[in-house]
């Protein structure tokens, strides 16, 4: 194995050439060796015994010189990845052929060098590489840091509607019997609030009983509720206490809480009152210690008004309300989330974290996110399992969001004092004309497939809106 040059200084960065070229081996030292910690390999198994013993930052791989055929360089390719996300890659060929660069980039290739190689732009472009390389992991590794910091009882979040969140959690949860009301559209976490209240109070070791009141039938919810006694009904053959009866010393959340009929909105109310519970079939009532969270995303006021919920129940658990912001209103938490969710995802799934390439993230955090956090939970989820390289691009991204970040409804909005038509209307040309370029790996052919028009058109906007190299 090749050792590295001696240099006056430590380097910054360890580079590795593997080639059986002899010139290209030699102007890579020629170029490279006055900068970086430079190994000259001559195959693969050289490699693999290196990357066992040295940290290593960049890789430049000669794909006609590695294994027996271009398909073993691709998988080589792979392997290389596999091993660190943060090793840069280049790959260089004297091959033209368009498929062995297609997959090459599915592979997760950084750059891309074709013969005849010149080594001083190839020294340009690593040295660049690397320092937008060591930016985004300085990058990540704050995210990391500020989203260790701001990890509320599993909450993830640094913006300021988060922090009034999490405030009004500390204050509530000094208390052990006032009511909250958690409002939020659906997938923002309401449960996690409810969560991280019971976590945060004196409560916090006793039991904590969760249902979704909008996932029972009507029939069920009130056993599930009030419990019921033997005989009580044709399939009570046993006594059972209800999820009241369950949280007596604890917390009681019922989220959904809107979904309620009002028969059942009045015996709620009761226990409320009375803070005794009877099971249905029984006469003796049954005091009861607990705490009640309650969460919905409907207006409750306008059920009010329509007669659907009870006035008096509605100001029985609207004491002390807590406001989720929805994704939208935080989009500065994206990064944090992201983080967090790969982080997760990789470590259940017992495979390397994921890296986000910087496009996707501006993309996802322009996106209106009309799930919440739940949608962005199971995009990652998807992503971690089904992307098979470690770096996560613009093109796996589903097609949906791509085109809705590019030409969301608030971006169609006309202001007071209008717009330039032209000019709107080349923003969503280029939108469009990205996003399918993206899709298809830079191919303007199958882009054009996939907006349906005829290549001549396709390349004529490309080179009017200066896509793909024109």
């Amino acid at each position: 194995m090749a050792a590295p040059l001696a240099h006056e200084t430590q380097p910054r960065y360890s580079v590795v050439v593997v080639t059986k070229d002899e010139l290209v081996s030699q102007r890579a030292e020629s170029h490279l060796s006055a900068s970086y910690g430079l190994f000259i390999l001559r195959d693969w198994a050289e490699l693999v015994d290196l990357i066992k013993q040295e940290r290593l930052d960049a890789v430049l791989l000669d794909l006609d010189t590695v294994g027996e055929g271009r398909d073993e360089s691709i998988e080589a390719l792979r392997q290389l990845r596999a091993v660190g996300t943060d090793l840069l890659l280049l790959a260089l060929t004297r091959s033209t052929a368009r498929q062995l660069r297609l997959k090459a980039i599915d592979a997760s290739v950084d750059e891309y060098f074709t013969a005849p190689f010149d080594f001083a732009e190839v020294e340009l472009v690593l040295g660049r590489s690397l320092e937008k390389r060591a930016l985004e992991i300085d990058h990540r590794r704050t995210l990391q840091q500020r989203g260790e910091r701001q990890d509320f009882c599993g909450l993830i979040g640094a913006s300021e509607p988060m922090q009034n969140v999490y405030e009004a959690i500390r204050r509530v949860a000094a208390g052990t019997t006032t009511t909250v009301l958690i409002r939020g559209e659906s997938g923002t976490g309401k449960e996690l609030v409810a969560r991280a209240i019971v976590a945060s109070g004196r409560r916090n070791d006793k039991p904590f009983i969760s249902i979704n009141c909008a996932a029972l039938p009507e029939n069920l919810i009130e056993t599930e509720l009030f419990g019921h006694e033997k005989g009580a009904f044709t399939d009570a053959r046993t006594s059972r206490p209800g999820h009241i009866e369950l949280a007596d010393t604890g917390t009681l959340f019922l989220d959904e809480i809107a979904t309620l009929g009002l028969a059942l909105q009045s015996k709620l109310l009761r226990v409320l009152e009375d803070r005794a519970v009877t099971r249905i079939g029984g006469k003796t009532p049954k005091k009861i210690d607990f705490r009640l969270i309650t969460a919905t995303n409907e207006s409750l006021e306008h059920m009010v008004e329509a007669g659907r919920f009870r006035e008096d129940l509605y100001y029985r658990i609207h004491v002390i309300p807590i406001q989720l912001p929805p994704l939208r209103e935080r989009a500065g938490d994206i990064p944090l989330l992201l983080n967090h969710f790969l982080r997760r995802y990789s470590d259940a799934n017992n495979i390397s974290v994921k890296q986000l390439e910087p496009d996707v993230v501006e993309i996802l955090e322009e996106y209106s996110w009309p799930g919440n956090i739940r949608q962005l939970e199971n995009l990652v989820q998807r992503l971690v399992l089904m992307v098979d390289g470690s770096v996560i691009r613009t093109h796996h991204l589903p097609q949906q969001i791509l085109v809705t970040s590019a030409t969301s409804q608030d971006s169609m909005l006309i202001p007071e004092d209008g717009v330039n038509f032209d000019e709107e209307i080349a923003k969503i040309e280029t939108a469009y004309l990205s996003a399918a370029l993206r899709r298809c790996g830079g191919s303007k052919i199958a882009a054009a497939r996939v907006l349906r028009m005829d290549k001549q058109r396709m390349h004529y906007l490309c080179r009017k809106y200066r896509l793909g190299n024109g």
